[in-house]
């Protein structure tokens, strides 16, 4: 995993160009914004997945601003925040005004374009809108968060068993051909 993403991930230099990112200026310089470790990566990811369910104006700014806060990978809190794209947003923010709806405990619009288009309707659905997208980008965050932090224990688990494996076969061969050079 940790290999995937060294190949994967954008270098510090790309990222200090960037103009999004690029205003950070001298706080980019944080080597914890830049290291692959469990903890890093985790909150990264927990940054970058709530992230993605705010509304889609600066959200790679505000992953950005979140990671240098934190401390955690900024290249992929700002690369999560992608998941929210044009084809995605539609049924994410659906989803989020209808979360937040079942909680203030108002009836939800159907999904007609019509209602959608009229911007007269965008007041009365931003309260839930807002307060659903938080919760889910709340619960994503810590599901995100959870999944990386166990996948990551996993990983380390299974290269630690392999290791004693190959250790407890180089030692049993050892002990089993006789060496020439021993001496009784």
């Amino acid at each position: 995993m940790k290999k995937w993403l060294k190949r994967t991930m954008p270098t510090p230099e790309s990222i200090h160009e960037s103009r999004y990112l690029g205003i950070f200026g001298k706080l980019l310089h944080d080597p914890n914004l830049w290291r692959l470790n469990r903890h890093s990566v985790s909150g990264a990811f927990a940054v970058g997945l709530f992230v993605m369910y705010l509304p889609p104006l600066g959200q790679v700014f505000i992953a950005g601003a979140l990671a240098i806060y934190f401390r955690v990978n900024l290249p992929i809190s700002a690369t999560l925040v992608w998941i929210s794209n044009p084809l995605t947003i539609p049924p994410m923010f659906y989803f989020a005004y209808l979360v937040g709806c079942w909680i203030l405990g108002i009836p939800a619009a159907g999904f007609k374009v019509q209602f959608w288009l009229d911007w007269h309707n965008w007041l009365s659905v931003l309260g839930p809108l807002m307060l659903g997208s938080v919760i889910c980008g709340a619960i994503c965050s810590i599901i995100g968060y959870l999944t990386i932090q166990i996948l990551w224990r996993w990983s380390l688990v299974r290269q630690i068993r392999r290791r004693r494996e190959r250790y407890r076969a180089m030692v049993e061969s050892r002990l089993k051909t006789p060496s020439s050079n021993r001496q009784t």
